[in-house]
This record gives structure tokens, C-alpha cells and sequence, in this order.
């Protein structure tokens, strides 16, 4: 019975993942992106209160994978392609199918890999990604020019990219360099210098760019 406890974590993180979609619909897109973030906060739960009950489970993995790809895949894809993607005709629509298909890589990539890759993830966790689109939407800005694609089809790459991204789970694995962590946190202070509402936004894009920095160091050194 203790296993259903992680479950209806993970559970949760679908039924927001929805709700996002069909907060998408009605062109609510503060309450999408907001959705978006809640099921992130489930997701981290339900891995960390399996591991406390002793009930983690190949089926609580499988499940977890299925949500993440709506709620992290889906659901900011449709959001971004709602919000501005559309405005870009056959290259919005190009885009808004890209991501959702690159985290689907990505997941299944993590559970074949899961007792290889240690220590670090191999490309950005598709929350993380899910979560820098929705934050961007949070702003509020509308770019007129081909950025916001770029944007998106750049957070798609790197959930199935080799980029080396830290787990901030203590355990050994990929070390974190000095001058990447110090030009990350730069670059975010920066963001929330000059776009006052990029208060959520600027850690998901120093977490990117720092494990960009990162690997790059790595394989120079």
C-alpha cells in the first residue's frame, strides 16, 4: 500500500500537466506556465518520498516517464506554440513537434542508461527544460524576431545533447568547475538585472549555460 503514496505523487504530476494543457486552450497562459511548475514540484516529490519509504520500482519509473513527457513535453510545447509559436507558420509548427519528440529521447535514453550514466545527467532533465520554456512564457515578452524558436528548439537539443548537467544529489560524478559556476550565476544575475521578471527564469537559464560551460571545460582540460 505504501507505494501508492509516491504514485499519487507522480499521478499529480499528470493531473497538472493537464490542467496546463487546458489552461493552454482557454489562452490562459500564466495559470499553463504556473501548472507547469506545480507538476515539476511533484515530480521531485515522488522520487525522493519513494526512496524515504523503501518502495522505489521499475513500475513507479515507467509511470514517471509517461507523466513527465506530458506535463514537461506536451504541455510546454503546446503552451509555447499557443503563446507564439504560431505566428511562425510551418517553422513554429516544426518547433512545437521537436521538443515533445526530443524529451521522449531523452526519457528513454535515461531509463536504459540509468546504470551507466551516474553522478550527472546526460542532457538537460526534461523538467528543467519543460520548466526555462514555461518561465520565459512567465515573462510575458513576445519577441518579434525568429529568437523565441530559436529558444525552444535549443532547449530541445539539449535534453538529447551529451552536455553533462549536475544532479545536485551528492554523489560523485561530473565536477562542477569554478569559472563555468561563476559565469552562470553572472549571466543570471544579469538576466534579473535587466528583465525584472526574470525572477524564475534566470536559474533555469544559468542551470543550461553552466552545464554548456561545464562540459566544454571538461573535455579542454
Amino acid at each position: 500500500m505504501k507505494s501508492w503514496i509516491p504514485n499519487g505523487f507522480t499521478a499529480a504530476n499528470l493531473v497538472f500537466g493537464m490542467g496546463s494543457l487546458l489552461a493552454t486552450f482557454h489562452a490562459e497562459y500564466q495559470w499553463a506556465a504556473l501548472l507547469v511548475f506545480i507538476a515539476a514540484l511533484s515530480d521531485a516529490l515522488d522520487g525522493r518520498v519513494a526512496r524515504y519509504l523503501n518502495v522505489s520500482s521499475d513500475f513507479g519509473k515507467e509511470l514517471d516517464s509517461l507523466c513527465d513527457l506530458v506535463s514537461f513535453g506536451v504541455a510546454p510545447a503546446f503552451l509555447a506554440y499557443s503563446f507564439l509559436l504560431k505566428d511562425f507558420h510551418l517553422i513554429g509548427i516544426a518547433v512545437a513537434i521537436f521538443f515533445p519528440v526530443c524529451g521522449a529521447f531523452r526519457l528513454a535514453r535515461f531509463n536504459v542508461n540509468t546504470s551507466v550514466v551516474k553522478g550527472y545527467f546526460m542532457g538537460m532533465p526534461i523538467p528543467a527544460a519543460g520548466c526555462a520554456v514555461a518561465s520565459f512564457i512567465l515573462m510575458g515578452i513576445r519577441p518579434e524576431n525568429y529568437l523565441f524558436p530559436a529558444f525552444v528548439a535549443l532547449f530541445g537539443y539539449l535534453m538529447v545533447s551529451t552536455i553533462r548537467y549536475p544532479d545536485f544529489k551528492g554523489k560523485e560524478g561530473e565536477p562542477l568547475r569554478v569559472l563555468p559556476a561563476i559565469v552562470a550565476l553572472l549571466t543570471g544575475g544579469c538576466l534579473l538585472y535587466l528583465l525584472p521578471n526574470a525572477y524564475v527564469f534566470a536559474p533555469f537559464a544559468a542551470y543550461a549555460l553552466f552545464g554548456l560551460l561545464n562540459t566544454l571545460a571538461r573535455k579542454l582540460t
